[in-house]
């Protein structure tokens, strides 16, 4: 197939995505989804003010991390415009969703995360690849020294336990970043990151003694970690890493780097979303409640011209991230163990 002819593929797609309607808004949706989490907020809040000083409020903490990860799937949607029509209003949500709600810088995020849809699992270009902590290739764990070699020479059993810190990671890079200007409107994120923490710290040691606050940050935000990397760890990691010079056309990039995670409504509300991440990467802006019909359509088309479509149930797509985490890093835990994920 010439390469006109498979850049044209991408097209044709389209044409049928928006023949179906499925960019259309869903406005509806969002507004009841974004009433009914912040509810959950809301009546988080409520407990852990009527709990008090116990040690139940490990209880809140928990439920909390499910919150604050719903509110992320929101401002991950509001970044590609899922939620409204203009970009102004999806920014501001973003804004608000993420500095002021949970503590997590949008405009770092946005800047990450734009990188990681032009160039998925591309070891140069993709930042979701290029993890101090973590390797994905031969090449990259032999690059490591010092404590991340360590770690990446024992990377599988450890990636959900570094899960834990995930949280917390991602208020302090972010929270730097707009101390560094290294975003846009830095002074309104670092106001909007200011409020959260004062009240979120503020709240949490005026309620309980110093001991119990600190149990309940460690588990809120582990738990949060958690979650989040669960959730995301699926999408590319043991897919194809791509390298400089790949001859792959759009259609072609996004699918073979992408993995869909298989289930019901359940799996579609625990993942945001992000379980038809095949579906998200052909077409960022679609909103969430039409993936599961585009899947369909896409999953057709993949296979009428002979595109490989991968997608497997959520424990089984753990067992390959960590499958090849454990490949990537074998050189390092002794000679002749070359990764095979370094001849993808």
């Amino acid at each position: 197939m010439s390469t006109q002819a498979r850049g044209s593929d991408f097209a044709e797609l389209s044409r049928l995505v928006k023949q179906e309607g499925l960019l259309d808004r869903r406005i509806g949706f969002y507004i009841a989804f974004l009433v009914g989490v912040l509810a959950a907020f809301g009546l988080t809040a409520a407990a852990v003010v009527l709990i008090g000083d116990s040690w139940w409020q490990l209880v809140p903490a928990a439920v909390l991390a499910v919150v604050y990860t719903q509110i992320a799937f929101l401002g991950h949607d509001s970044g590609h415009r899922q939620v409204f029509a203009g970009h102004k209003a999806n920014h501001n949500a973003g804004l608000l969703l993420g500095n002021l709600l949970i503590g997590v810088g949008y405009g770092w995020w946005m800047g990450k995360h734009s990188r990681h849809h032009a160039n998925p699992n591309h070891e140069d270009e993709d930042p979701d690849v290029d993890i101090a902590v973590l390797a994905f290739s031969a090449e990259q764990a032999e690059r490591k020294r010092g404590f991340f070699r360590w770690v990446v020479k024992h990377q599988a059993w450890l990636f959900f336990p570094l899960l834990l810190l995930e949280g917390f990671s991602l208020h302090v890079i972010s929270t730097a970043a707009a101390a560094r200007r290294e975003v846009k409107g830095w002074r309104l994120e670092l106001a909007l990151l200011a409020v959260h923490f004062v009240v979120y710290l503020g709240g949490v040691f005026l309620v309980m003694s110093p001991g119990k606050a600190v149990a309940f940050i460690a588990v809120h935000q582990a738990l949060f970690g958690v979650y989040m990397g669960i959730s995301f760890a699926p999408n590319h990691k043991g897919m194809p890493v791509l390298q400089a010079g790949h001859q792959l056309d759009f259609l072609r990039k996004q699918v073979l780097t992408s993995r869909n995670v298989t289930g019901g409504w359940f799996t579609d509300f625990l993942l945001g979303g992000l379980n038809y991440q095949i579906e998200h990467h052909l077409f960022p802006s679609m909103p969430r409640p039409h993936l599961r019909r585009a899947q369909a359509l896409v999953r057709d088309f993949c296979d009428r011209h002979s595109v490989s479509y991968a997608e497997c149930g959520l424990f089984t797509s753990y067992g390959h991230v960590l499958k090849y985490l454990h490949e990537a890093g074998a050189e390092l835990r002794g000679p002749g163990k070359l990764a095979p994920a370094a001849s993808r």
